[in-house]
């Protein structure tokens, strides 16, 4: 019997250290997994990642103007007007804004949205590049302009054949679309001149 005993012993010494092994390589990955796991998800955003654009991975997969509001133009029953986007949603400026900076905030943006842009916005057709511009709102967003003007949606349109918001006056100025030449197109059109902030 004791000749079996260091037989024995050593059998179970063999078996301890190979489950010894094993539970080490276990742990080991998944400390290696948890680690990757955690460097991908404390990784720091890529500058410009908060209004979606100005990645180096956005950048290589979409190019680098990919991510700016297009500006066009369309043909409307004020003539030939700025729009925005994909839709081509008319767009307008506000008479209340001076110098480039936007006078429209708070109640008067949910009615009137700014025209944002994470990247440069872009001009088409025959809306003007050199006129192209971005302003930076309070709250830390891109605002396009357009021959210095802060560019707005109105609530009420729907699709690109609304210009509901033409000759309005709401929030203490008057709204109006925007020609190519960056001028407003003011018709005088008294079908418009009712209070906007009235009648949403």
């Amino acid at each position: 019997m004791k000749a079996k005993n260091p037989l024995i012993l050593g059998c179970i010494a063999a078996a301890v250290a190979l489950a010894a092994g094993c539970g080490s390589s276990s742990s080991s990955t998944t400390n290696t997994s948890t680690t990757a796991t955690k460097a991908a998800s404390s990784a720091p955003a890529t500058p410009g990642s908060r209004y979606g654009a100005g990645g180096a991975s956005s950048t290589a997969a979409s190019g680098s103007t990919a991510s700016g509001v297009v500006i066009s133009v369309k043909h409307s029953k004020d003539g030939t007007i700025l729009a925005a986007g994909p839709k081509h949603m008319t767009v307008y400026l506000f008479e209340a804004d001076k110098s480039g900076q936007s006078a429209c905030s708070g109640a008067c943006a949910a009615n009137w949205p700014p025209v944002t842009t994470s990247g440069q916005p872009q001009a088409s057709g025959s809306a003007s590049s050199s006129k192209l511009g971005t302003t930076t709102r309070s709250d830390g967003t891109k605002q396009v302009t357009y021959n210095g003007h802060p560019l707005y949606l109105f609530v009420k349109d729907g699709d690109a054949g609304d210009a509901y918001g033409q000759g309005l006056k709401a929030f203490g100025a008057d709204w109006y679309v925007v020609a190519p030449s960056g001028n407003k197109v003011d018709n005088d059109s008294e079908e418009h001149s009712s209070d906007a902030s009235s009648s949403s």
